[in-house]
């Protein structure tokens, strides 16, 4: 079970150090086919990846969203983007995240599985959403990435609302908006990796010699 128990006032509260997320050196916008066959080699190649999609808002009652319009999948040494606007990218990303041999990791992927199929005919594969395998007994939903941020590395994740709700359709996305999606797939890799190695040492002690303690 997750120890993972902070909830968003107490972050919002406290005086943690500010995350330091990703660089625009490190985000490549994948916007013709040179460049979204070579992100797919990278992304093939890695045995788990960050995953985040951002679609545009939908503000008028009854309206239906025409999203994703953009996907972004992380590995360690960079963010790809993909806008969805750019047909070259359809076939890459379908490959990728249908792949069995690549992890997919993310926060609130609730939706993402419907909109991708309806959108690209991309059925997901080996996906997995850490804000429901962190939840602990101190949550009634899912976990998001700020508290996941605060609990793994004691610090703060800003997000600013009105770029998360800004045009994502927009064929130039702004460095905010890059920035702002590039953090979303780059962190949820980052926190996978601190899950994992959290899951080891639990694992290393409830299995060394003389410890009778158990966990579930």
């Amino acid at each position: 079970m997750s120890g993972v128990v902070l909830n968003r006032r107490q972050i919002a509260d406290s005086e943690l150090p500010f995350y330091r997320g990703v660089s625009m050196a490190e985000i490549t916008t994948v916007d013709c086919p040179e460049a979204a066959w070579s992100a797919r080699s990278i992304l093939l190649a890695a045995p788990v990846v960050g995953f985040d999609t951002e679609s545009k808002p939908t503000f008028r009652k009854g309206e239906v969203s025409t999203g994703p319009h953009l996907v972004q999948l992380a590995v360690e040494s960079q963010v790809y983007l993909f806008p969805v606007w750019c047909e070259a990218n359809h076939a890459a990303l379908k490959d990728v995240l249908e792949s069995g041999d690549v992890i997919k990791v993310g926060f609130g992927l609730g939706n993402d599985r419907s909109a991708l199929k309806s959108r690209l005919g991309i059925e997901l594969n080996r996906v997995v959403d850490l804000g429901e395998v962190l939840r602990g007994p101190g949550h009634r939903g899912t976990v998001g990435a700020k508290v996941a941020v605060a609990h793994y590395f004691g610090e703060k994740l800003i997000k600013s609302k009105r770029v998360g709700t800004s045009n994502w359709a927009n064929r130039h996305l702004d460095e905010r908006q890059m920035l702002y999606a590039a953090n979303d797939a780059r962190v949820a890799l980052k926190i996978y990796h601190a899950w994992l190695r959290d899951m080891s040492r639990n694992r290393a002690v409830s299995t060394h010699p003389g410890n009778t303690q158990e966990y579930s």
